[in-house]
């Protein structure tokens, strides 16, 4: 009888190899898959999951997820995680209205918003996750309500435990490059996230993170650089004249933040009445559409002296609808390292401007809710872009030692800001980016995007990148979708922006 002939040690594992890679691919939880969602009648270009992660069993705590896997090789390509700031505020608002992958058109006489195919989604070249952290904001919540008083470092933990068990439930994207991202207050979340995920890959933690580094928009950064920055940007737009300028210089010392003087307090105050009626996160929106909703806004709407200590009383200002609940004025009031949500930082009557119709008719609708797996209003609430439930500490200090030791070990940072938003103003995040004291690598130069220049960078050592969109303001995506895939895409292949 003749021998069986060998079968080659190299075909078995071959054989396992493809077994395996077919299994990791077919990991996700079906029942996280979404199948279709209210208001789109179309077909998905990439799957589509959500749901919740489970981080306190006993508590009840949960904090839930959108998860938008890449249109073009989501095996290979990024995982990036998406952060929205407050602290309070949603990261649906990023998935609405920045950078997910439909454009929302408001639904006619009370019917649901339309949903129709974003072309600059960054699902074109990243599967994304949108996170609403921490626990009671957006979807997420929790059984215990002393888990809505949190901070900065709590936050920055449980979204690391958040990390660890979510891919445990997808673990073929262990291997793809991982990169978190936010904007606004969410320049506190990426950062002391980031050293989290660090630290864990230092211990050993397992499942082991493949983290690369991390991307921030007009993020909030440095309490004293950034709230120094406004005076600068007024007098750099044209804003104040360059004798108030001059004025509020010598008297304040360059100290707008913290002022001295009352002489200093004088002159701060003549530059919070020539820039109040403006729009804030965008000085070149309006602050209302039309007459009707100016009729309607000005009555109710007061908005803090947006960073510094101006005076002690609000203002009335009539603002956008849908710009308010975006950001956190970098001078807010801050009592015993509390920071207000945005809903704390105005009055009962200010309610109509933190009501965001598109993304609420659609988050809060039942089918919705249901299509998404998220939980019915009776156990997670009503959604809202931006919520007083919780209760924040500013509790991490500076976020300058947390981007030097994250660049100086060789985790590339791009620091992005539009140009033109006042709330978190570039020249905060230029001056901090050169405060680290890097090595200037590409020297201060123009970018392009579709063949016109589309802001400007400066490269330093350590791959942190400081980069401008031209005429963009806080939600740079927003403004700017087509500028922001670009660059977004570039910096994420580590292709020359």
């Amino acid at each position: 009888m003749a021998a069986k002939p060998k079968i080659p040690r190299l075909f078995y594992t071959l054989l396992i190899y493809i077994i395996l890679s077919f299994v990791s691919t077919e990991s996700a939880p079906e029942e996280a898959l979404i199948t279709q969602l209210p208001g789109f009648d179309g077909t998905f270009l990439s799957k589509h999951y959500a749901g919740y992660v489970t981080l306190d069993e006993s508590h009840g705590k949960k904090l839930f997820y959108y998860f938008v896997l890449s249109e073009s090789n989501p095996s290979k390509d990024p995982v990036v995680l998406w952060l929205n700031g407050g602290p309070g505020c949603s990261s649906f608002d990023g998935f609405v209205y920045e950078h997910g992958p439909f454009n929302f058109e408001m639904g006619s006489n009370g019917s649901l918003p339309m949903l129709h195919l974003n072309p600059y989604s960054w699902s074109k070249v990243s599967n994304t996750i949108y996170l609403d952290s921490p626990a009671g904001v957006g979807f997420s919540y929790s059984g215990n309500q002393s888990d809505y008083i949190t901070g900065d470092l709590k936050t920055a933990s449980d979204s690391h435990t958040f990390l660890l068990k979510w891919f445990e439930l997808y673990p073929e994207f262990l291997s793809n490059p991982f990169f978190i991202s936010g904007e606004s207050y969410a320049g506190v979340y990426v950062p002391t996230l980031s050293h989290e995920v660090v630290k864990g890959i230092d211990a050993g933690v397992n499942p082991k993170i493949n983290f690369k580094g991390y991307m921030v928009g007009n993020g909030v950064t440095d309490d004293e650089i950034d709230g120094n920055a406004l005076v600068p940007f007024a007098h750099g737009m044209g804003l104040i004249s360059d004798k108030l300028y001059e004025e509020v210089t010598s008297e304040c010392q360059g100290n707008y933040y913290n002022p001295a003087s009352d002489n200093c307090e004088n002159k701060l105050a003549q530059v919070d009445r020539n820039i109040e009626d403006l729009n804030i996160y965008n000085i070149l929106e309006p602050c209302y559409h039309d007459k009707g909703t100016l009729e309607t806004t000005t009555a109710n709407v007061k908005l803090p002296s947006s960073f510094r200590k101006l005076g002690e009383t609000e203002r009335p200002l009539p603002v956008r609808k849908r710009m308010f609940g975006r950001a956190w004025p970098l001078r807010a009031p801050v009592k015993d390292g509390i920071v207000p949500t945005w809903p704390q930082l105005l009055d009962s009557n200010s309610v109509p401007c933190m009501n965001d119709k598109v993304a609420s008719t659609w988050l809060n609708n039942k089918a919705v809710r249901q299509a998404i797996h998220a939980e019915q209003a009776s156990a997670a609430g009503t959604w809202e872009l931006c919520t007083d439930r919780i209760i924040f500490n500013h509790d991490a200090g500076s976020m300058i030692k947390y981007h030097k030791n994250l660049t100086s070990r060789g985790y590339p940072a791009l620091i992005y800001s539009g140009d033109h938003d006042m709330c978190v103003p570039y020249t905060g995040s230029e001056a901090w980016t050169r405060s680290v004291g890097y090595k200037i690598v590409d020297e201060w130069r123009p970018w392009n995007s579709n063949g016109q220049v589309a802001g400007y960078l400066q490269g330093y050592e350590n791959n942190l990148t400081f980069l401008t969109i031209k005429g963009s303001g806080h939600t740079v995506p927003e403004y700017k979708p087509r500028e922001a895939l670009d660059f977004y895409s570039r910096w994420l292949m580590g292709k020359t922006i």
